[in-house]
């Protein structure tokens, strides 16, 4: 067996004990790892301040009189703050690197029993880091009687056993992503990368966060799921404060935001803290910050960086800690480069910068969405309703073909889930009601008036009076989708796309021209000025 060396700090207080026989009776952490049947103890580096040196040579001694074997060899290491992490730490690494440590002579054993806790956790870092190339070593007294003894165990710091705690960690920060997510099983890469990011930033870090895109994206949403991520992580204790900047306008703006003095101006008749004040402890939400005046901007960056802001009338500063999350559908720096945004500002803010996809650039994601939106009517309106199969498969069609444009974004779909789950007989979406709402969305993504059909452009009034309602709703949709795609093959794709992977062999154009044909149309009339498709 190689010879073994304990590397260990004396304790103050657990290795101190009377003078006199009645010392045999307590515990001593130091002394009992010397009195140890099974382990061996050739050399003891006992690390201790100058002002402990009376008993250190005291545990030095009784250790030699149990263990004749093992050479003590005191280790004077003083810090000016025992309980400073930097300092500790520092002359440690600086003890680690100077130590003539040779591994495949000795065997070594870091004591991290004794000591203060910070230098505790600076002999598991080193250890961990192999700057001091050991194993740790804790000791405990034994349970019952008092006797000097103790036990003593080896902490494994086994590669297997950080793989099973990073696992678990991994767990846990799948679970906060999802949480983010608001639990929808989200498919599209780059979307779920983000909030993985977010994830991340959320738990970590206090500084502002600023998230961009289109209006109905879900930045409010995603704002409020960050704050109840971090209030989940004791991370705040005050409240989630929001407000649409693009509501305050003029003096009010000031008022609002940052509070004012009874008699401050005509109607201050009270104090009013103000909602950066509200937001104390807790997570200010500003959405479409990019509509704050500069004047307001110049106090919001105040109020971030020193936690101080002057409400209106007062006198004095009032103090408030908060996190900002903003949030914007316009592109700051192009707004910065107007003149119409501090530039001090969103550099402040450009710190963790999230843009959130639009739904048209997540079509994958719909589906999970479709279902998260009937779950929140069932939770508002207190009925659950569903897709009949057909149902579901046709408006799935038609959310997901290059023709939807969901312009409104999430705001479209919780809209269009609305009105066919209200609309819907016996709790049951059927094909008809599907049939209507799509019919409804295509016209307003066409910006033609509801009343309208749209294919007054297309057929003549006497071939129009002889089409069927249902098929007018059909064909208008069709249509819409011929003049958003570039070629008769893909519309036919997007049109029968659940049909088409029932067939062993398809056709798309044909079946598509052979439609076309029914009402005396074809792809060439249809498509022949695309510019109405995007009025």
């Amino acid at each position: 067996m190689k010879p073994t060396t304990v590397i260990g700090f004396l304790g103050s207080t657990l290795d101190a004990a009377k003078f006199g026989p009645s010392r045999w009776n307590k515990w001593r952490p130091t002394v009992s790892i010397c009195m140890q049947e099974d382990l061996r103890v050739d050399r003891f580096v006992l690390i201790h301040g100058s002002y402990h040196s009376r008993l250190a040579e005291f545990v030095a001694e009784d250790i030699r009189s149990v263990s004749p074997e093992t050479e003590v060899v005191p280790h004077v290491m003083d810090f000016a703050d025992p309980w400073d992490f930097e300092e500790v730490y520092g002359k440690l690494l600086d003890f680690a690197r100077g130590f003539p440590f040779d591994p495949e002579v000795q065997d070594y054993l870091v004591h991290i029993t004794t000591g203060t806790h910070v230098a505790q956790i600076c002999l598991f870092l080193l250890t961990e880091a192999r700057y001091l190339p050991g194993r740790l070593l804790q000791t405990q007294p034994a349970r019952g009687v008092p006797q000097p003894v103790g036990t003593w165990a080896p902490i494994d710091l086994d590669l297997s056993r950080y793989d099973s705690i990073a696992t678990r960690f991994a767990e846990a920060s799948v679970e906060s992503t999802s949480f983010l997510k608001s639990g929808i099983d989200t498919r599209n890469a780059g979307f779920n990368r983000m909030i993985e990011e977010i994830e991340q930033v959320a738990v970590r870090s206090r500084a502002p966060i600023l998230l961009m895109g289109p209006t109905g994206a879900g930045k409010s949403q995603l704002a409020r799921k960050i704050y109840e991520l971090k209030k989940l992580r004791h991370q705040v204790s005050g409240p989630f404060v929001e407000v649409n900047c693009a509501t305050l306008k003029g003096d009010s703006a000031m008022s609002a935001l940052f509070g004012h003095k009874k008699g401050a101006f005509t109607g201050a008749v009270q104090d009013r803290p103000g909602l950066l004040k509200s937001a104390n402890k807790g997570v200010l939400f500003l959405d479409e910050i990019g509509e704050l005046g500069l004047d307001e901007q110049a106090m919001i960056l105040r109020a971030i960086e020193e936690g101080r802001f002057l409400p209106v009338g007062a006198d004095s500063d009032v103090s408030s800690e908060f996190q900002l999350i903003a949030g914007t559908n316009r592109n700051l720096m192009q707004e910065v480069a107007a003149g119409q945004f501090r530039d001090d500002l969103f550099a402040r803010l450009n710190l963790w910068t999230f843009t959130l996809p639009s739904l048209a650039e997540r079509r994958e994601d719909i589906e999970p969405n479709l279902d998260f939106e009937l779950d929140r009517f069932a939770e508002r309106e207190g009925t659950r309703v569903t897709f009949n199969k057909e149902a579901r498969a046709q408006y799935i069609a038609f959310a997901t073909n290059p023709g939807a444009r969901w312009s409104g974004n999430f705001r479209d779909l919780a809209a269009s889930v609305t009105r066919m789950a209200t609309l819907c007989p016996s709790g049951r979406i059927d094909a008809d009601t599907v049939a209507l709402e799509t019919a409804r969305l295509a016209r307003l993504w066409s910006g033609e008036p509801s009343q309208s059909s749209g294919l007054e452009a297309f057929l003549d009034p006497d071939r129009l009076a002889g089409v069927d309602p249902f098929d007018r709703v059909q064909l208008e949709y069709v249509i819409s989708v011929c003049r958003t795609c570039a070629s008769l093959s893909e519309a036919g794709r997007c049109l029968f796309a659940a049909s088409r992977q029932q067939r062993s062999s398809t056709n798309d154009a044909d079946r598509l021209r052979k439609y076309l044909a029914k009402f005396g149309l074809d792809w060439a009339r249809i498509t022949a000025d695309r510019s109405l498709s995007q009025r």
